[in-house]
Parts: C-alpha cells; structure tokens; sequence
C-alpha cells in the first residue's frame, strides 16, 4: 500500500508531463496562441492533470494537501521564500566565485529583458515544473515513504521515482501525440534527445538537494521545494540559457566544463537547507522534527494521521 502511493506520486507526474507536452502544443496552435501564451498552454495542462489527481488520492484516504507538505498562505509564502532564498545564495556563492576565477564571463543585463524574462519564465516553470512535481513526489511520493520508512531510504526513493518521470514521460507522450495530432519526441530516460547519463546523474544531485528543502522547515515545507525548484530553473536558464532564450542576460563559459559548477552548487544549496533545518530545530526545542525533516501536520489532519497510525501498529 505504501509503495503504491509512492509509485503513484511519479505515475501521476509521467502521465501529467506526457499529456501536457503532448496535447498543449496542438491546443495552443488550433488557438492560434505564440509566445509566452503558447507556453503557458501546455504548462497549465500539467498542473491541471497532477494536481487534482494527488487531491483526489488524498480525499480518498480522508486527508489533505497540508497532510503533504502546504500550510497556511503566509506558510507557504515563507517557506516558498526560504527555498528560492538558500538556492539563489548557494548560486551567487558558487557562480560569483566562479566569475573572480575568470571561469564565466557575463553580458551586460537588459533590465526590461531580463525582469519580463523572469516573470514569463516564473510563471511557466511553476505550472510545468516545480508545483506539479513537487507536488507528486516531494508531496505524495515522499510523504507516502516516511510514513513507513527512515529519512535515507525515503530520500533515495524519493529521487528513485523521480529519475523514472522524464522516460515514462516520453512514453506518454509518444502515446498521446499521434491521437491529437500532434508530433511526439524521441522515447527515452532523458528528454531532448540529451545525454542520459549526464542528464540522469545531475537529476539525482538535484532531487536530493529538493528532499533536502522539503526537509528544512516545519511549516508548510512543500513550498521550499517549490522555491529551490524554482531558483534553479530560474538560475540555470539565466546563466546557461540565456542567449538562446532571450532572458536579457547571458554568461560566456571558459569551457564546457564549468557546467560542473552546477552540482556544485546544488550541493551547497544542501548545506544550507540542512543547517536552515538545525536552526528551527533548536528554535522549536531540541531537534522538533519527526525523523529528517517531516513536518508538524496541521489540527486537521492530525486526528486522522494519528488514526491512520493506531491502524498500524
């Protein structure tokens, strides 16, 4: 039972990522949309399958979205800003140290550009990426796994299940697209045709650095997630991507190798969600918190989690 919840968060996350890929381009195009209307189409069709799809897993065992990880509006802004704070440091540390050393050389900003850039850009990679992902696996997958398990083995089949999305995705999609009319990419365990291996290790560093974020605070701590998820998105495409995406903003690298600076920083973004994770813990009284970072579930939900325990045991 508990594994098929797990599973379930990166079943419903591969078919919501297929379908959107798939069905979003032939939707905006038959709507004659372009642009960043073009983009959100199929990005809101993501949110729009997985997110009802984990709601309604959750009313079906009598809880809710706080039971996974949301909170209160000022919670989850918090802790949403928590998230994307750390990663931006870790970013800034990494990069800027990286910029002294004559590794990345950077443009001169387009303000106007840039600022457009990381609004559209927000908005899509939140209903692409990080809410519907964070929400199936950080949310779902995880929860389901600490119930019943340590925060190491929760971790490792947390980021297990999340490695599994990308190629069932493809799979999806390359089912989907014909009977829409649409044209499907390649089937394989990275998307774009890249380079699985390479694709494959930075998505393991990266789904641990976001188990890591989902640990570090008590209050509404899927919203870390979704920040971190969010900064490096935001980051990456700025600093990697920016002249092809035209985020008014670009970075001449010395070498194809400084992209390595990216798990490097991913790994301090870790540092500092675990030591953000230390200081709650002693604000709170000694470590208070449930094993490697669950959080304090809401009144609401606590009388069926206790429940659901008792049956248990």
């Amino acid at each position: 039972m508990v594994l098929g919840r797990a599973l379930g968060g990166g079943l419903i996350m591969g078919v919501a990522l297929g379908v959107g890929t798939a069905v979003g381009p032939v939707l905006a195009d038959g709507l004659g949309l372009t642009g960043f209307a073009a983009r959100l189409v199929p990005a809101a069709l993501v949110s729009a399958v997985a997110v009802p799809l984990v709601v309604l897993t959750l009313r079906r065992r009598g809880t809710s979205l706080r039971a996974i990880g949301f909170g209160g509006w000022a919670g989850n802004l918090r802790a949403l800003l928590v998230g994307a704070g750390v990663t931006s440091g870790a970013a800034a540390l990494v990069l800027g140290a990286a910029t002294g050393a004559g590794l990345l050389t950077w443009s001169r900003p387009d303000l106007p550009e840039l600022a457009g850039f990381l609004v559209t850009n927000g908005v899509v990679a939140l209903l692409l990426e990080a809410l519907p992902e964070e929400t199936t696996l950080r949310g779902q997958t995880w929860t389901a796994l600490r119930g019943r398990f340590g925060g190491a083995v929760s971790a490792l089949g947390t980021t297990a299940v999340f490695l599994v999305v990308p190629g069932l995705s493809t799979v999806v999609e390359a089912g989907v697209a014909p009977l829409v009319g649409g044209d499907a990419g390649p089937v394989g365990l990275a998307p774009g045709g890249q380079n699985p291996v390479d694709y494959l290790i930075l998505l393991t560093v990266f789904g641990l650095m976001l188990v890591t974020a989902r640990t570090a605070v008590r209050r509404a701590p899927l919203c870390v997630g979704i920040g971190a998820h969010l900064a490096f998105l935001t980051v990456n495409r700025v600093v990697f991507e920016g002249d092809e995406r035209g985020a008014g903003w670009s970075v001449h690298l010395s070498s194809p190798d400084v992209e390595l600076l990216v798990p490097v920083y991913l790994l301090v973004a870790m540092a500092g969600f675990a030591a953000w994770r230390r200081v709650e813990g002693r604000r709170a009284g000694g470590d208070g918190f449930a094993g490697p970072g669950t959080e304090t579930p809401s009144t609401a939900d606590a009388g069926s989690l206790s429940r659901r325990a008792a049956a248990t045991r």
